[in-house]
């Protein structure tokens, strides 16, 4: 098979829409694998969002009156929309300690300048110490610890006044 022939059938695949084709003959062996292989990896990582809707779902079906939890939805969007998200600059998984035997780097309440560590995310076995890019006072922790994260996710809530 040459060079031709091999591009030829990367193009092939490519379009098929399959994720991996192994082919092997007696003189050769070739494994092509394409971008719906890497995407097939990324589902089990939106696994978590399901189970939040499915949190929220029995909130929305209980007798509550539908007028009540609106307005304090709506209260509470408000209350947000004054905050400055801390958002996570990689795909990774979020650590709201530097190790398991130390304190965490930031709660709610604490102050924050920039430049502060507020958490560290793991990505490809390395931990990124993430930085403070406003000052302020930390709200709200948007993210659970030891969760994987997504890039440009909020992870916490800062006031800046």
């Amino acid at each position: 098979m040459d060079i031709k022939e091999i591009q030829n059938l990367i193009k092939f695949v490519a379009r098929s829409g399959a994720a991996e084709v192994n082919l092997e003959t007696e003189n050769f062996k070739i494994n092509i694998k394409t971008d719906a292989a890497y995407k097939s990896e990324v589902v089990p990582q939106m696994i978590s969002m399901p189970q939040q809707a499915m949190a929220q779902a029995p909130a929305v079906a209980a007798p509550v009156p539908a007028a009540a939890p609106a307005d304090a939805e709506v209260s509470a969007v408000d209350d947000d929309s004054k905050y400055i998200a801390i958002k996570s600059p990689m795909i990774g998984t979020f650590y709201r300690r530097p190790s398991p035997d130390k304190d965490v780097f930031v709660n709610v309440g604490d102050e924050v300048g920039t430049g502060s560590v507020v958490c560290v995310i793991e990505a490809m076995k390395l931990f990124n110490e993430i930085e403070s890019e406003i000052s302020g006072k930390i709200v709200k922790v948007l993210v659970e610890d030891q969760s994987p994260v997504e890039y440009d996710q909020p992870l916490f809530l800062v006031d800046p006044s």
